[in-house]
């Protein structure tokens, strides 16, 4: 028989689809299965208005054969079946679609969903098999037709017998080389796995026969082979059900498995949409953050799939950052996809998809926040850094999209509040937001400028985590309201009477202080009396932008910048130390020095820092003791 010969151009694409194309050979079962869901699809749409066709839609099936002695693999159905005309066009010309033309001659029907568009999908067999054989019977032809290839060297087609109506596809696998071994592809446990993974919602059932050993009944120790016939994929999407149709039981059971999470997730949203971008989405909000959530290695995004057939298991442009814990795909009929089904043709489909996506996230959030504040704050304590990122990532821009659902530690009843709730019980007397940071809430009270400002009445804000600081400074006034830290030399609570009695007290010291904070040295940048501080003698406030704390976080990130916050030693105006200090000027300078360098240390230790020079500490204080 003499064989034909491939166009010129469709040698050229058949060495790219082997070599180029694809990014994974196991590719090429997803494309089999889908060319055999479009050949049923065919016949099943005929058969509705075809009595003679015989079969219901529960007749049709695909089925995987493995014949690992022969290294055989083949993927049979028993759909619409090709003529030899039909094997010529859509085999013989590469990238010439039988799908594609028999959806745009049926245009007005909506039961029309085939999957493959490009006809290039069945060529993807030649990155795992040297010949393929094609056997297939037409609906309502009496004879078959054999095709067969080795590749990019030319094909035939002669006729044949088959039994039955529709395509038997028949790989031989390619031998195992250093690189790579093809033998994966005979193992059925595998190829149930890429069924599960690629094609687990193709609406007609993948079959496949298991061979297992079980132990003979009323026997020791003999066993015999047991052959079953198993159904490999789901068939219904469970994102194309009702969410009626639904239960929380399903739901869970389909994330476990799907995500490997050994927890119930702590919020699904299910969701159909419809308009500019079309598309079904079912998405998760897991109870805790994997191992690796806040490492480099951790991977974002949701599975794309189109039609039903997985394109891609993480496609991280259907998320922003600040929503990267949502787990979860999407499922779209609109998406326009390349050659290889494995990328988008043209993005601004998945930025539609994306922004719907990240709107429904939002609103479910907030509907959370609003509704189940006892869930909402168990999901803030796995997921809120990433959140508070949001607002500080790409200087500001997002922070509108993630403000409202950030909670803060606070002093009132030591719950987590909102930051409008934090205004709503303001005094009318209160001219900022008051927050102070540091590594624990405990740590924080122990601020003297804590017993301060709650003295006051006022609520104070706990920053516990890193990435507060910087995050409220992109974050800004919230209605009119500037968050002040209280351990900064701006914080204002205190009365005009109390102000003024405190400036005069300063004027009256100046040569005092001037002698003390140059004892210190370039550890302070100023020292002064205040009326802040309660009972407690000493503390430490910070000039500019930069607090202690966000020193502390910037100094402990690899590679960082010789940052240092510029701090002021304040002294209490009202403590006894402070009279100390004055008679200490006026009759040992000697000893004054000693005692700046120890207020100055003994105030690094309230306010969390470190002490530069312990052994100084330590000296200090055994000589004041003698």
């Amino acid at each position: 028989m003499r064989k034909k010969q491939f166009k010129a151009e469709s040698k050229k694409l058949l060495d790219m689809m082997i070599h180029s194309i694809y990014t994974h050979k196991e590719i090429f079962l997803r494309e089999l299965i889908s060319n055999a869901s479009d050949a049923v699809d065919k016949l099943y749409f005929r058969s509705l208005t075809d009595d003679s066709i015989g079969l219901n839609r529960g007749d049709f099936c695909i089925r995987l054969t493995v014949d690992a002695e022969h290294r055989l693999l083949t993927v049979s159905d028993n759909g619409i079946g090709m003529t030899a005309q039909e094997l010529e066009n859509n085999l013989g010309t590469i990238a010439k679609s039988g799908s594609l033309d028999f959806k745009n001659n049926n245009e007005q029907n909506e039961e029309i969903d085939v999957i493959g568009q490009f006809g290039v999908g069945f060529y993807s067999a030649f990155m795992v098999a040297d010949h393929v054989t094609v056997i297939s019977r037409a609906f309502g032809e009496e004879n078959a037709n054999r095709w067969e290839s080795d590749g990019a060297d030319g094909y035939t087609i002669e006729a044949c017998e088959k039994a039955n109506v529709g395509t038997d596809i028949i790989l031989h696998i390619k031998a195992d080389t250093e690189e790579e071994t093809y033998a994966e592809f005979l193992d059925s446990y595998r190829l149930s796995s890429l069924v599960k993974k690629y094609s687990d919602y193709i609406r007609y059932p993948i079959k496949m026969l298991f061979t297992t050993s079980k132990k003979v009944e009323g026997t020791e120790d003999e066993y015999e082979d047991v052959t079953e016939d198993r159904t490999l994929n789901s068939m219904i999407p469970l994102w194309k059900k009702n969410k009626s149709e639904v239960t929380a039981e399903e739901y869970n059971h389909f994330y476990k498995e799907k995500f490997f999470d050994y927890e119930d997730p702590l919020k699904v949203i299910h969701s159909k949409t419809e308009g500019q971008a079309t598309y079904s989405s079912l998405l998760f909000v897991p109870a805790h953050a994997p191992f690796d959530y806040y490492s480099k290695d951790f991977e974002k995004g949701l599975a794309l799939y189109s039609k039903g057939v997985l394109i891609t298991e993480k496609c991280a442009d259907l998320l922003p950052d600040y929503f990267s814990f949502v787990k979860g795909l999407v499922d779209s009929e609109d998406l326009s996809l390349n050659i290889s089904r494995e990328t988008l043709q043209h993005d601004y489909q998945l930025r539609l998809i994306a922004k719907t996506v990240e709107k429904k996230i939002k609103s479910e959030l907030s509907r959370m926040l609003s509704n189940d504040r006892e869930t909402y704050e168990k999901f803030f304590e796995a997921f809120g850094t990433q959140l508070k990122f949001g607002v500080y990532s790409n200087y500001g821009r997002d922070k509108d999209a993630v403000a409202d659902l950030l909670l803060f530690k606070s002093s009132f009843e030591e719950k987590y509040v909102t930051v409008e709730e934090y205004i709503s019980r303001m005094p009318e007397d209160q001219k900022a937001i008051y927050y102070a940071a540091g590594e624990t809430v405990d740590k924080i009270n122990m601020l003297p400028q804590a017993d301060a400002v709650k003295a006051k009445g006022y609520e104070l804000l706990y920053f516990t985590d890193y990435v507060d600081e910087f995050a409220i400074q992109m974050l800004g006034a919230q209605d009119g309201k500037a968050f002040v830290n209280i351990c900064a030399e701006d914080a204002d609570f205190g009365t005009e009477e109390e102000k003024e009695s405190v400036k005069a007290k300063n004027e009256e010291n100046k040569d005092l202080l001037d002698f003390m904070c140059e004892s210190l040295g370039d550890a302070v940048t100023a020292v002064r009396f205040t009326e802040n501080l309660g009972e407690h003698p000493v503390c430490l406030v910070s000039e500019g932008g930069l607090s202690s704390e966000m020193e502390r976080v910037l100094r402990s990130m690899p590679g960082a910048a010789d940052v240092k916050a510029s701090l002021v030693l304040e002294i209490n105006a009202n403590h006894p130390i402070a009279q100390k200090l004055v008679d200490l000027f006026a009759n040992d300078r000697d000893m004054l020095d000693k005692y700046a360098k120890l207020l100055n240390a003994q105030a690094r230790l309230i306010g969390g820092m470190t002490v530069e020079n312990p052994a100084q500490l330590s000296a200090l204080i055994c000589e004041l003791m003698i």
